[in-house]
Parts: structure tokens; C-alpha cells; sequence
């Protein structure tokens, strides 16, 4: 049995499919599976010695209807017997409609449009929990037979390069926190002077913690420039010096991770750190927690105040006045989440 199976997007998406790939792939030893994303993501593959990866470009090599015809035929070279989309959108909807007037089966994602509305919604809103991104994305090989626990996930540390390990000597005998303050929307991005306060304390409280700062891009490095001063022997500024692999490796070292809902806890996740996630426009409801992570680790803005909360899945929609949902939300009580957590 051979699946090819789609999941473009962002980092965060992503990430969620490993531990249902991996169980996948440890589940039923006799499939081949092949992995179609973009390029960039490759790294979170490697440890899976029978998953085939595809990286692509959309936006350069596979652009318009053409571009996906010639992707449809260079993947159909693979000769699977299954086509499993988990990601439902217009692109794959063209390349799952060409796979199936070729006769091969397809199944598709649900991503539960309508629930997610519900919970989102200004007025009568449905406020229960959905079924998590994970559980849709392992429904999909359920429905063609293949039914997977995601129980059975193990998460596997990578080897760290020499790089890495001269990287992280100078904290290697501290606790190591990851801390990752940034995001697509501001809407789910707490304030960064709120995360310099919870840095402090974090020093303050204990002696042998040191702060890693993780972010993407010159403006948000530059930003975490800023963030190091604050006490340069025990706060470091891991982005833009490193490869995703690399970057990878360094996450896997943590002792825990404070994310915004965004991908760095997702990555986290996948090497057994546990993960705070700090949570605003967006909320857990809606499938996108971090994998295995409890409802405790999910910190909220207080719902009774702000009752207008979730306002969108991705976090990209705010009303008049939404920073005040962040004073809800005090760096004192992350700090004592995340250091409740460090052995």
C-alpha cells in the first residue's frame, strides 16, 4: 500500500501531521508513504526511514492549473493506491479531482467549517470543544481502512550536531526555557513587553534557568536583539543563526516551551517538551492545541470579560479595545506554569 499525502501551509500545520505520519508509518509496515509539502518542512521527516518526501513551490514551480497538472503527473509516476488530502483547499481539490477521473481513491480532510464558525461567531456562539486538528487528520485514513491510535506516538529526539552542541554549552547545565513571542496575527501575539516582564521573573525566580528566544525573520531577530540584553549570559537569541534542521535540534533540548498558538509548539511537542501556549483572538476549541498537551498548559484571557472571545480560528480578526483582553492574562502566572514544569 502506497499513500501520497498533501499538506501544504504554514509551519504550525505542518508539524501537526507527524505524529499521525508517524504512527501511520509504525502502524502498518508494509506502506510506503510519500509526504508533499513545502521544501522547507523536509527536516521534520527525516526520522521516518520509510517516508518518502516531496518538497515543492507552489508559487514558482507548480503555479496555476498547469503547474498542478505537471505536479498531478510527476506524482502519479509515485503509483499510489491511496491520495490522502489533509489540507482541503483549492489547489488540492484540483489535484484530488485529477486523481480521481484517473481512478484512484481519494480522501479528504474534514475540517469542521461549520463547528468552527459556531465557535467563532460575534453573537450565539456554540462554545464546545471540536475534534482536535490530529484527530481530523487521522479520520482520513480511517475512512479507506487504515485506523490509527495516536496513543502510540513516540517521540524521537534528533542527534545534534557539533554546531549545536557548541551552541548550547554555555547553558547546558541550566534550565533550558524556549520562548517563542511572536505569531501571524497579532491578534494571538502577547505583548512584548509582557514578555520581557515574564523573562525577568524567570530569572529572578530561579538562579539556574536560562531563556532561549526563538522567532523568524530580520525584523522579529531584531527584535529579539532587544529581548537579550536583558541579561546576555542567560538569555540567547536562537533565530536567524541556524537551518530548520539545526533549529530542530536546538527545540528538542528544552525543558519547556511558551508559545503563542502558533508553530513552535507544535515543533516542540514532537520531542516530548512540554508546551504553554498563551492563547487570544484563537482558543483550543477550535483543534489547534499543541499535541498532547493538557487543557492546564493553555493559558487564557478571562472569557467572562470578554465573552466576545474566540473571534477567529486564525486569530486575525479583533474588536475596539482588544488589547485589554492581555491584562487577563498576568506574566506572573505564566512563570509559575512554566516553572511548575522544570524538573
Amino acid at each position: 500500500m502506497k499513500f501520497i499525502i498533501f499538506r501544504f501551509s504554514a509551519m504550525g500545520d505542518v508539524a501537526m501531521i507527524v505524529p499521525v505520519i508517524q504512527v501511520l508509518h509504525n502502524t502498518y509496515e508494509e506502506a510506503e508513504i510519500v509526504v508533499v509539502s513545502r521544501r522547507f518542512f523536509a527536516p521534520l521527516f527525516y526520522d521516518l526511514p520509510r517516508v518518502k518526501f516531496i518538497g515543492i513551490d507552489l508559487k514558482q514551480d507548480y503555479k496555476g492549473l498547469s503547474g498542478l497538472y505537471r505536479l498531478f503527473r510527476l506524482l502519479e509516476k509515485e503509483k499510489p493506491d491511496f491520495i490522502a488530502d489533509l489540507h482541503d483547499v483549492l489547489r488540492t481539490k484540483v489535484l484530488d479531482l485529477l486523481f480521481k477521473l484517473r481512478g484512484y481513491k481519494v480522501a479528504v480532510i474534514d475540517k469542521g467549517r461549520a463547528e468552527k464558525k459556531a465557535l467563532t461567531r460575534s453573537q450565539n456562539k456554540v462554545f464546545l470543544p471540536l475534534k482536535t486538528t490530529h484527530q481530523r487528520y487521522a479520520e482520513v485514513f480511517k475512512q479507506k481502512g487504515y485506523p490509527i491510535d495516536l496513543k502510540n506516538f513516540v517521540p524521537v529526539k534528533p542527534v545534534i550536531s557539533k554546531r549545536v552542541q557548541l551552541f548550547l554549552s554555555p547553558v547546558n547545565d541550566h534550565k533550558i526555557i524556549g520562548i517563542a513571542p511572536f505569531a501571524a496575527h497579532k491578534g494571538k501575539q502577547y505583548p512584548l513587553e509582557k514578555i520581557k516582564e515574564v523573562i525577568r521573573l524567570i530569572l529572578e525566580k530561579d538562579e539556574n534557568a536560562a531563556v532561549l528566544l526563538f522567532g523568524g525573520g530580520t525584523k522579529e531577530k531584531d527584535r529579539l536583539d532587544e529581548l537579550e540584553t536583558i541579561n546576555r549570559n542567560r538569555v540567547i537569541n536562537a533565530a536567524g543563526i541556524f537551518s530548520f534542521e539545526e533549529e530542530l535540534q536546538i527545540i528538542s533540548r528544552l525543558h519547556v516551551m511558551l508559545s503563542m498558538d502558533s508553530g513552535n509548539g507544535h515543533l516542540a511537542v514532537l520531542y516530548a517538551v512540554p508546551v504553554i501556549t498563551i492563547w487570544g483572538a484563537t482558543h483550543p476549541f477550535a483543534g489547534f492545541a499543541p499535541f498532547n498537551q493538557p487543557f492546564e498548559h493553555q493559558l487564557l484571557p478571562d472569557l467572562n470579560k470578554f465573552p466576545q472571545l474566540p473571534t477567529s480560528v486564525y486569530g486575525n480578526k479583533i474588536f475596539a479595545g482588544f488589547d485589554a483582553i492581555w491584562k487577563t492574562i498576568e506574566p506572573e502566572v505564566i512563570v509559575e506554569k512554566i516553572l511548575k514544569l522544570i524538573p
